[in-house]
């Protein structure tokens, strides 16, 4: 089993229950994984168990004690890298499109999971199917993503990014022409009601903020440049579709699975620009990757029908 780090935090002001208390507090851990920890007695107030509904109060200590992890039973795969920077707390890679992020039903192997385990040691504090994974970018997107290697640098990039303060910046070729240069989607996003292996935009869902820019028109055809300001399941691509303007390639949210004769396997969208704060040294860290050919093969296909 692998060890998990104590949390303690010192209640400053009377704030309400427990569970949304932990719940707004910049934790690495979602809503419902805490509030089952309080449940299983994993989260004590001044060293007793408590219910989820108990009501802190000023100088209560809080005690967040996770669960031990299981260490991966995963198979550590020799599966090439395109690693863009790597140090003792982190690496960023630059995922193809069509790989995995990590194991799942259907898909047991060949992740990008199975790749990280056979190049470096991998934080734990994710679970089992999960280790070293901060964020996530769908299969057929392709780009950028940062990889925890240690439970401290994971904490700490896990809650720069609850903050907001991680900068990811996506590149998509969507359908249709924008009179405005730039804008924001604001539109809340949550299951499907229809189909649970898709996103929505929904009136109950979770806030979710998507800012664009254009950075090139076509006849038909746009490229966006778009900043994420929160990061939910699928975000740019239900947010896109939703505007009427759904990423080209994308079989889920859109239709196109073709343009000047090329067969896409996916969506045109890419992790392009990641900004972060290096864990121990402070330093930001800015990385950008360029689009991958087939991306740019599309782009010039439009350039030169432009211009015919």
């Amino acid at each position: 089993m692998a060890e998990t780090t104590l949390v303690t935090m010192t209640i400053d002001q009377e704030q309400g229950r427990l569970d949304a208390v932990l719940g707004q507090a910049k934790l690495p851990y979602s809503r419902s994984t805490l509030a089952n920890w309080i449940k299983e007695g994993l989260v004590l107030v001044n060293d007793q168990a408590v219910k989820r509904s108990y009501m802190v109060k000023k100088g209560d200590i809080v005690s967040i004690n996770p669960p031990a992890v299981k260490e991966t039973a995963l198979e550590a795969e020799n599966i090439p890298l395109d690693v863009v920077y790597e140090d003792d707390d982190l690496l960023v890679v630059n995922k193809p499109q069509g790989m995995v992020v990590h194991p799942a039903p259907g898909h047991s192997g060949g992740t990008l999971v199975n790749a990280l385990l056979y190049h470096a040691p991998l934080s734990t504090i994710n679970g089992e199917f999960r280790p070293g994974i901060v964020h996530r970018i769908d299969r057929d997107t392709s780009g950028l993503l940062m990889v925890a290697k240690n439970d401290q640098a994971h904490h700490a990039l896990a809650a720069e990014l609850k903050a907001h303060k991680t900068q990811r910046i996506y590149y998509a070729l969507v359908k249709g022409n924008f009179e405005e240069n730039e804008g924001t989607i604001d539109a809340p996003i949550g299951r499907h009601p229809m189909d649970r292996k898709k996103q929505a935009v929904a009136e109950d869902g979770r806030e979710a903020v998507t800012h664009f820019k254009v950075v090139e028109r076509f006849a038909g055809y746009t490229l966006l440049e778009l900043a994420l300001e929160t990061g939910r399941t699928h975000q740019i691509r239900v947010h896109l579709a939703y505007i009427g303007h759904p990423v080209v390639g994308d079989s889920v949210y859109g239709h196109q699975d073709k343009i000047f004769n090329i067969k896409l396997p996916g969506q045109l969208l890419h992790a392009k620009t990641l900004v972060l704060t290096q864990p121990k040294t402070q330093e930001e860290l800015r990385f950008d990757s360029a689009l991958p050919p087939l991306f740019e093969q599309v782009l010039q296909e439009l350039r030169e029908n432009q211009g015919s």
